[in-house]
Formats: structure tokens, C-alpha cells, sequence
């Protein structure tokens, strides 16, 4: 694309220049859990590349992770899915599928619900082992959705599907989930059984997943995602890059990694207090879990760590601790994800 055309999309999207992308880490560089994750199928959650999530009821399983890529220009990183165990006797209620799920803060913008509301466009790169078609869907608070199919093949190609804004029901400006966007990857008769939501209406299961290939058909399947992108306006614009930095600290609102430690002295058997604050506000009180790193010595203190007092700025523990000296070093995970 031309400078010149790339300024013509820009315009047209009725979009900032900045902030227009609505997916966090959408270039697939961050990946606090973990860089690849095996046997995935039988758990729904987060497990590799942040702020996207996998959702499953399937036999199937799959190997997840952030791969490095030499092949498209521009991206370093895909999130990549490569199919493990086989599911070729699809059950009616079975289904896969990858989403971003989105605040009420983020998605304001659509002016959803009211005769304001915008058109929006969804964008990214995929590539697969073969030619497979699957589907993508907007999906609101309040179960509206609207969907549409896709088409992957061995080559890089630039998805990019344009949804109509929808006129009815608001979206609440507040930290909680009020849009998702999904990838099916696989599904039962209980979702493909029906016709294409192409146009927002009420939720029918049946029409969520129609006319989508089966990811799970075989233990050749693979397939990669990069440059996702969710913005205003009719018009896919160029991928929006951000540095590293930004990009980890949005991901931090949702999840992140802290180091905690101290040392000091009992005279008899007492609780000791763990003090930690966020690198970045998170998006609600996280779940935190205290994880012993193994580095140092903790010498007198006894049992786990108990937290409490947790707000959206850090937390407060404490942990009992015999009479002397004592270390800690503690790996703590806070987990405020929608």
C-alpha cells in the first residue's frame, strides 16, 4: 500500500491517527504465562499469548504458542494453534474458538445502542496448513451478535470483515466484559446447524458457527494469527504498532507478574507482613497467587502466604514466621482478566 493510500484508509476510518485499535497485544509480543502451552482442550482460559483467550468442549487437543515468524514483513510473533489429538466424531454441543474479551471503556466508542451507532472493522493475518474456512463474530453483553466466514490458506493473506454498528441495546461504560470478538475454530451441530448471523439480531446459538471446517479433523491442522485489529469505520487501516513497553503495560491491567521480598527478624512466632504494588493499576482486585521462587533462602517462616486487603493498586499479605531471622522471595501473579 502506497503512503498515500495508507493516509486515504486512515482518514476514511473515521479513526485517530493513535488509539484506534481496540485489541490489546494484537502483534502477539507479549506472553507473560508462558510461550507455548501442550495438551490445551480441557481447560478454557488464558494460556500463552495475553489478552487472548481459548475457549473449548472438545476431545480435540491443540498445542499453543507464541511463534517466531520470518515470513510476513513487519511481525515478529504469531499466536499459533497446532492441532494434537484428532476429533473427527464432532458431538452437537463441541466448540473452539479464540477471543478477545473487551471493556465497557473500550468499546464506548461504537455508540452502541443508540442511532449513532458506528460501523467497525476487524482485521488480521492468518495462514494455515491447508485451506480451511472459519468464522468470525462480534458478540455483546446481553447476547446480540452478528458473524461472518473467513477463508485461510498456506500463504499469508489480510483478513478484514466490516460490521454494521448495531442500533439496539447500550453497551455499560464500566470495566466489565461487553464485547467479545471471536474465532471459531471448530464446532457441533448446535452451533452451525442454522444461517449466518450476518446482521446483528438476537442470540441463536445455531447460527453462531455456520459453514466453518473443523480445525480438530486432523493432526496436520495448524494455524497462525497475527496484526489483530479491531477499530472504528469501514476501512481496515494499516496494523497500529506500539512499542513493547505500551503494549506490555495494557496487558498489565489485566494480569501480571510482581516480584515481592523482605527480610528481618522475630522474637517469637508472629505474622509478617507482604506489602506489594502493581506496576500498572489493574482493571478490577486481581486473584493473586504467592509462588515461592526457589532463589533464596526463607529460613523460619512457616505455611503460605495468606492475602488479603487486595485493591486495584497492590495488596497486603502475611505469613507466620518462628523466632530469628527470616528471608522471602516471592514470584506473585495478579489475575484481573474478564
Amino acid at each position: 500500500m502506497s503512503k498515500a493510500a495508507e493516509l486515504a484508509a486512515l482518514i476514511g476510518s473515521q479513526s485517530s491517527l493513535s488509539n484506534r485499535n481496540m485489541i490489546i497485544n494484537g502483534d502477539m509480543a507479549v506472553a507473560q504465562r508462558s510461550t507455548s502451552a501442550s495438551g490445551i482442550g480441557a481447560s478454557t482460559g488464558y494460556h500463552t499469548v495475553d489478552r487472548h483467550h481459548t475457549e473449548f468442549t472438545t476431545s480435540g487437543r491443540m498445542t499453543q504458542s507464541q511463534a517466531a515468524i520470518t515470513d510476513l514483513p513487519g511481525f515478529k510473533y504469531a499466536l499459533k494453534c497446532d492441532c494434537t489429538t484428532a476429533d473427527t466424531s464432532v458431538d452437537a454441543a463441541e466448540y473452539t474458538l479464540i477471543n478477545h474479551k473487551m471493556e465497557g471503556y473500550t468499546v464506548n466508542r461504537l455508540a452502541s445502542g443508540t442511532s449513532s451507532a458506528k460501523s467497525s472493522t476487524v482485521s488480521f493475518y492468518v495462514k494455515g496448513n491447508a485451506s480451511a474456512t472459519y468464522v468470525l463474530e462480534l458478540i455483546k453483553a446481553g447476547d446480540r451478535h452478528i458473524n461472518k466466514t473467513f477463508s485461510v490458506t498456506t500463504s499469508w493473506s489480510r483478513v478484514s470483515i466490516t460490521f454494521d454498528g448495531d442500533t439496539t441495546t447500550q453497551l455499560a461504560q464500566d470495566n466489565t466484559q461487553e464485547l467479545s470478538v471471536n474465532i471459531w475454530l471448530h464446532a457441533g451441530s448446535n452451533y452451525t446447524s442454522g444461517s449466518l448471523q450476518t446482521s446483528w439480531g438476537s442470540y441463536v446459538a445455531a447460527n453462531r458457527a455456520v459453514g466453518i471446517s473443523s480445525f480438530f479433523d486432523s493432526t496436520d491442522r495448524e494455524i497462525f494469527i497475527t496484526g489483530w485489529q479491531y477499530e472504528l469505520g469501514q476501512v481496515a487501516t494499516p496494523f497500529e504498532h506500539e512499542s513493547y513497553a505500551d503494549n506490555l503495560a495494557k496487558c498489565q491491567r489485566y494480569y501480571q507478574k510482581t516480584m515481592t521480598n523482605g527480610q528481618g527478624y522475630t522474637t517469637g512466632s508472629q505474622h509478617i507482613g507482604i506489602n506489594n504494588r502493581y506496576l500498572v493499576e489493574m482493571r478490577a482486585a486481581a486473584t493473586v497467587t504467592l509462588a515461592y521462587d526457589g532463589g533464596d533462602q526463607y529460613n523460619n517462616l512457616t505455611g503460605t502466604p495468606t492475602v488479603h486487603r487486595n485493591r486495584t493498586d497492590g495488596y497486603h499479605a502475611y505469613q507466620s514466621a518462628n523466632s530469628g531471622n527470616y528471608y522471602y522471595y516471592y514470584i506473585g501473579t495478579s489475575d484481573a482478566e474478564l
